[in-house]
């Protein structure tokens, strides 16, 4: 306890690292706020923030949108088209020869894709508006919508998305920690209360199995979250070897210095791209079915063997595809040598390339298998009597979330303390967060 108080007291004492967790505070209060704030002309009382739907990608949406699209609020579409947006963008940067100039021209390709970006935020979230509005707020209006509120609702709605994503870069540039991914994590953080206390009523109700039961599943959820830390920091480093340099009566380089490989390069990406993989088309299916289908029946079970099971072949498949598009070994074997390193015994150029291949595919294997066990962890917990969303807190993408986002910012608090010859947040070692091999080896 003295430690904490003494770190705290620390960080108190460093008026930029204040400031910036203040600043940071500060827009994800406002981030908040407006998440309770209702589109104009629709009734609030016709909607719960409370409300489940019976569709997986409408109940997952809403989390990340802390409970904001449920509500029907001017958040309610929150940081997801955002998100759509830069993954589009990154596949075109493996498809399209401009975009795959721009990602070698430094800065100023870095802006120009980052405002290719936000247009292209903006044309998605006027689309996921329009079917908002119709899904979501029409069935529930008492009168047909005019021309008017369909115009307005969705101007309030893109307003509403860029103003977040806004507020996502505020905080990358002036707070602390990656502004979009703590946007996300507040929103998940925000349903956690209410799935707590569900559980806990749940389990003091007459077959709930009491509070030994809750208390055994909090010390899993523990677990969970022990082994999700371990996958989220899980590294092979290899070593690289600097030739030496003479430079007047100076020396560099000749030292050894390591590239950390991660387990999971591909973080909680391989999750999303399954989901919607699985969900979109058993609900085109499901549509045209009329549900009488017996595959579809079988595959909508999102609880079921056979649904887990494909659900885990699909995030093997895609975190091998991801680490591909996130992770170069042909630039990493360009860096290395164009800095005078080399990896000892393997040849520069197109053998070191082949050899950092090798490794990620070995240490990814591994890595797939893992996300995927955390990814089909609710299902287990639904087989365990947990309420549906306690559940969604026992493994998939609002937990690694949470871990990599938690991870990612205390390594910054850290680093601040560092620098300032405090001691860090942890006795052991330093935090290690999610940092991405590419960026590793460029540095060098």
């Amino acid at each position: 306890m003295k430690n904490l108080i003494n770190t705290v007291s620390n960080i108190w004492k460093i008026e930029e690292l204040r400031s910036r967790i203040l600043y940071t505070l500060g827009f994800l209060l406002i981030y908040r706020f407006g998440s309770y704030v209702v589109i104009p002309g629709v009734d609030p009382n016709i909607f719960n923030s409370n409300n489940k739907s019976d569709n997986d990608l409408i109940n997952l949406i809403n989390i990340f949108a802390g409970g904001a699209f449920s509500r029907a609020s001017i958040f309610a579409l929150g940081i997801m088209p955002y998100i759509s947006a830069s993954i589009i963008v990154q596949l075109l940067g493996m498809a399209l020869p401009y975009f795959q100039r721009l990602q070698r021209e430094g800065e100023s390709g870095r802006k120009k894709i980052n405002q290719y970006t936000r247009y292209l935020t903006v044309v998605i979230t006027a689309f996921q508006s329009i079917g908002y509005i119709a899904s979501q707020i029409v069935p529930k209006l008492a009168s047909p919508p005019t021309a008017f509120f369909w115009a307005q609702s969705v101007l309030v709605l893109v307003t509403g998305t860029i103003f977040v994503m806004w507020i996502g870069e505020k905080i990358t540039d002036k707070g602390i920690g990656n502004g979009i991914s703590l946007v996300i994590m507040v929103g998940i953080i925000a349903r956690l209360p209410f799935a707590f206390m569900a559980e806990f009523s749940h389990r003091l109700s007459v077959d709930g199995g009491g509070l030994i039961m809750f208390l055994v599943e909090i010390v899993f959820l523990m677990l969970v979250i022990v082994f999700s830390i371990l996958l989220v920091q899980g590294t092979r480093r290899i070593p690289v070897q600097f030739a030496k340099r003479i430079v007047g009566n100076k020396q560099y380089g000749g030292q050894r210095q390591y590239i950390p490989l991660k387990v999971n390069a591909a973080g909680v990406m391989p999750i999303i791209f399954a989901q919607a993989i699985m969900l979109i088309p058993i609900t085109i299916a499901g549509y045209a079915a009329g549900g009488s289908n017996a595959i579809v029946a079988t595959f909508s079970d999102h609880y079921g063997f056979w649904y887990n099971f494909v659900f885990a072949l699909l995030i093997i498949a895609f975190t091998y595809f991801y680490t591909a598009i996130t992770v170069n070994p042909n630039q990493m074997a360009e860096d290395m040598k164009r800095n005078e390193g080399f990896i000892p015994g393997v040849k520069p150029g197109k053998k070191t390339a082949e050899f950092i291949d090798n490794i990620m595919s070995r240490i990814t294997f591994p890595g797939s298998l893992f996300l995927a066990l955390v990814a089909i962890l609710p299902a287990f917990a639904i087989k365990m009597n947990i309420t549906n969303e306690f559940a969604h807190f026992f493994g998939g993408t609002s937990l690694l979330i949470l871990v990599g986002v938690v991870l990612d910012t205390l390594q910054q608090i850290e680093s601040y303390l560092l620098m300032r010859h405090y001691d860090g947040l942890m006795k052991t070692g330093r935090i290690k967060g999610r940092g991405t091999p590419t960026m590793a080896a460029s540095s060098y």
